[in-house]
């Protein structure tokens, strides 16, 4: 997905964040045990903060050097704030191009990239505030668009797995094995993943693999970042190879 696509995404989910209800923040996450919907406004909004640090910085500073100006507080008052801290960030990445160069998880590279982590982070709590509002009796979790769902399945594998695989944090269990993801809603939403000794290879390609997890884009993501349960995804093949992989992926 390109980056225009992205920041409107980020826009989107951000501003339904922010959009959530004082009363709901006392609510619990079901996926996440220990947080409520404050815990993911303050967690989100220090990480925008964060961000928009790192976008001020020089490309080469080190991410250890970058501090958030602010904080959120606690209580009703970090829905307000958390609107601050997506406007703060918003404003940075409206301050520079896409290919401007700053510092990011993976070394120096461009806003671009973390306009799509940010999309991402954001989509991924927004739900987990649907979810626990869901959970008390409220409305049904809006639907994230498919084609940003798929983005953020290719930015899990290429960026979170592979720095989880070059940590030497997925079991050697999965060493030899392959998984085949298959987004049946987006455009060539297809991936295969090839477990080796300290290192994953991702391609995009319609592959057989040990097992396949089959689903729309969003039930992939959801499942791949451990907010929705393997089982919720049509799976074809070893089913331990897959369960082996989100067993590890405690991100």
């Amino acid at each position: 997905m390109d980056t225009p696509h992205l920041l409107s995404a980020l826009r989107t989910q951000g501003r339904l964040l922010a959009g959530t209800p004082v009363e709901a923040l006392a609510e619990r996450v079901p996926a996440v045990p220990g947080w409520t919907v404050e815990h993911v406004l303050r967690h989100t909004g220090k990480v925008h903060l964060w961000v928009a640090a790192a976008l001020r910085a020089e490309p080469g500073t080190p991410l250890a050097e970058i501090h958030r100006d602010g904080d959120m507080p606690r209580g009703p008052e970090c829905v307000a704030a958390y609107r601050a801290a997506l406007d703060a960030v918003l404003a940075e990445f409206d301050r520079h191009g896409a290919d401007h160069p700053v510092p990011t998880m993976v070394g120096p590279g461009t806003v671009g990239w973390w306009i799509r982590r940010q999309a991402h982070e954001v989509s991924i709590h927004r739900v987990d505030v649907s979810d626990a509002i869901s959970a008390a009796g409220g409305p049904d979790v809006p639907a994230l668009e498919a084609g940003a769902a798929a983005d953020g399945v290719d930015e899990w594998a290429h960026v979170f797995l592979g720095r989880l695989a070059s940590a030497g944090k997925l079991p050697e269990s999965l060493d030899g094995r392959t998984i085949h993801l298959h987004g049946t809603d987006a455009a060539a939403a297809e991936w295969h993943l090839a477990f080796e000794p300290g290192a994953v290879v991702v391609t995009r390609e319609h592959r057989k693999g040990d097992v396949a997890l089959r689903g729309p884009a969003q039930d992939l993501l959801l499942a791949m970042w451990r907010r929705r349960p393997l089982a919720g995804l049509d799976t074809v093949g070893d089913h331990s190879v897959a369960q082996d992989l989100l067993n590890a992926v405690a991100l």
